[in-house]
């Protein structure tokens, strides 16, 4: 099977606009996340983590990233279906992860 790379990504300033959520809405965020990964199962490969820039010139928009494993693009995409970062109004950049030569 393929790894993909997905990048989840955000308007910055879209996002410094939203109120502070409550304790019960972040509950709701983190479910909403948690239940995405039980869907796609064994898919998973790395639940992955939120980004944030440390470098001059880093990209802002890209907030976080998770590792898939599919037996096609397609597939890969497919399982963003009912993705909870697109739901919040994100998208999702999906890469093929090329296996580099071993030397």
């Amino acid at each position: 099977m393929t790894k993909y790379l997905l990048i989840y990504r955000a308007d910055p300033a879209a996002m410094a606009a939203m109120p502070e959520p409550t304790p019960e809405q972040m509950q709701e965020m983190a479910s909403g996340w948690f239940a995405w990964r039980d869907r796609v199962g064994a898919a998973m490969v790395d639940f992955g983590d939120p980004t944030q820039p440390a470098s001059e010139g880093a990209d802002p928009t890209l907030g976080g990233y998770s590792i898939v494993q599919a037996d096609s693009s397609d597939a890969a995409q497919g399982l963003l279906q009912d993705h909870p970062h697109t739901a919040m109004g994100g998208t999702i950049d999906v890469y093929e992860i090329t296996p580099f030569m071993a030397g």
